[in-house]
Order: structure tokens, then sequence, then C-alpha cells
């Protein structure tokens, strides 16, 4: 056979197979859905401590539930500053308690007492701050340990004003300046607390929302830095459909409308309600091989299912189109 006629035959068999396929193959894709596929935006929990991770409670692939634990830094030192936090407080509210009862002459040895001790405190805050600051300029010492010096030093300032404007209100016998100090010094201390209690609680988050872990990114035994992830989580609020509408139908797709879409091995029925619309057109990405939407301009459309769960992100899903209204 002659390499002419070879290749008149093999034109002939692609001309058969193209035709069997646009009149066939390509009906699932010719204008009767439009392609798109499920994305899922990802949380990165992390604990703003450095530390090391004791507890891991998911793996890669986990399902989870709403108020599930993730893992757990190791919470020594942070459980120290929270329960000087608590003795802090318990000594306020004494100090505001006995000045409702009154002062005592003989008390006010006591409060000078208290004011030798907490500028003693202030004196060594300062001390270490002068010694902390420079390292962590020279990149010796960690932004964590700066960041407790400079609150320490803070809190002890605090302290000595206020105990210094409670010695005083006695000294002067001011009763109601005395008291509302004292009452200004509890507060003060009942919000170191609950920052202290806040910290704790992030060294171990919990899922906001049922979805599924991505992946893990750190195994327990290891040195978790501050903010570095520890994981990612893709809440099942946080998936959401994304296709692209033809130019000549975008009208109808109007932020809360709602779709219908199918994927392979999902439920029948699904809905999902249109949450954003690109304000600019684009051409058809190459992802999609609808002969009728190539060389066409699209807007880019996603939508919130209306039930998330098992919605895979990558999953390839099919949209039944919105025709839009006859003028």
């Amino acid at each position: 056979m002659k390499p002419q006629q070879i290749l008149i035959g093999a034109l002939l068999l692609s001309a058969a197979g193209l035709g069997a396929f646009l009149a066939f193959g390509g009906g699932r894709e010719g204008g009767d859905v439009l392609s798109g596929y499920i994305e899922g935006e990802p949380l990165y929990p992390a604990s703003p401590v450095a530390g090391r991770l004791v507890e891991l409670h998911v793996q890669r692939g986990d399902v989870v539930a709403a108020g599930a634990k993730f893992f757990a830094v190791d919470p020594a030192q942070t459980q120290a500053v929270r329960d000087q936090a608590a003795a802090e407080a318990e000594a306020a509210k004494s100090l505001a308690a006995d000045a409702q009862r009154g002062q005592r002459p003989a008390e006010l040895g006591v409060i000078e007492a208290q004011l030798t001790a907490s500028r003693a405190v202030l004196n060594e805050a300062d001390t270490s701050l002068k010694r902390v600051q420079p390292l962590a300029e020279a990149g010796a010492a960690s932004r964590a340990q700066l960041d407790s010096a400079v609150a320490a030093r803070a809190t002890a300032a605090a302290n000595v004003r206020a105990i210094e404007k409670q010695l005083q209100a006695a000294k002067l016998g001011a009763r109601e300046d005395q008291a509302r100090a004292a009452k200004d010094r509890v507060r003060q201390a009942e919000a170191a607390l609950g920052a202290a209690d806040a910290r704790l609680t992030d060294l171990s988050p919990q899922a906001p929302a049922a979805g599924r872990v991505e992946d893990v990114f750190f195994q327990p035994g290891e040195w978790v830095p501050a903010n570095q992830p520890v994981l990612s989580f893709i809440p099942d609020d946080r998936v959401r459909l994304r296709f692209f509408a033809p130019e000549d139908s975008i009208a109808a797709y109007a932020i809360g409308a709602e779709v219908a879409f199918a994927c392979d091995g999902c439920a029948a029925g699904l809905k999902a309600k249109i949450t954003y619309m690109s304000p600019r057109p684009e051409f058809t990405p190459p992802v999609i091989y609808s002969r009728e939407a190539r060389e066409r301009m699209v807007f880019l459309v996603e939508a919130l299912p209306l039930s998330p769960k098992g919605l895979m992100p990558g999953q390839p899903i099919d949209v039944t189109p919105l025709r839009a209204a006859a003028k």
C-alpha cells in the first residue's frame, strides 16, 4: 500500500471518530451541564506559644465533629503564668475586701511592706527587660522571651502604682478612693487571669465545625514554633463549588440563586447557593473541554452546597445551567 493511501485512510478514520464523538460522546458536555469542581478553603490551627507537641488527636484524612480536639502543646510554661495570674487576682480581691471593711492604722505597715516588695519585683523586671532586649535585637533571644519580659515589667509597674495609690489613700483616710483603687486592681488582675486562661486554651485548639483533616505537619515529640500551623483542616462550611457560567446566560446567576449539581458517587438532588460571581469575564479554562464552551467568554461562579457532607475538594462536578429570562 502506498504512503498516500495510508495517510488518506488515517484521515478518514480520524474524521469518522470525530463525528462519532460529536454525535454521541459530547452530549454530556454539550450545553446540558457546566463543568466545575469542589474547592475547600483550609484553616491552619497553630499554637501562639512555642513548645513540644505532646498530644495529636487526629491524623490526615480524619473526619471530625465540631469541638473535637486537634492537638496539645506542652502547657507547663503557660500554666505557670496562669497560676501566677490567679494568685494575683486572689490577692487583689483580698485587698479590695479589706478596703471595704476600713483601714486599720496597724495595717499601714503591711501596705508599706507590700509596696517595698512590689518595687523590688519592678526592679527585677526592669533588669530582666534590659538584659533580654539587646539579646532579642541581636537574635540571641526569641520574640516570645522579649514579649514576656515586657509584659512582666508592665505588670510589676501597674502593681506598684496600685499599691502606692492604696497607701496614699490609707494615709489620707480617703476610704472611697481606696476602695475604688482596690476594685481597679481586682479588675486588672482578673483581666490578666482571663488572658492567661485564653492563652492556655489556645495551646489545645478544637475544631470550630465539622470537617476533614487535610494534612498533619508535626508529630508528637516534635518542637512546634509559635504560630506555625500544626495541621490543615477543611471545615464543611468552607467547602464550595467553582464553575464557569457562559456569558450569554450570566444574568441568571444572581447571588443567592440556587443551582443543582451532581458528582460521581454523590447523593442525588444536590443543590448549592451562589455566593460569589466574578466581575470580570475570562476565556474558558483549558480544563473544560466542552466544544460549545471553547473560545467563549465565561464568568467564574462560586456557590456553597446546602449539604456539604461527603464532598471532596478537587472532585469534578456537573452543574445544571440556569437560563436567563427572555427580554
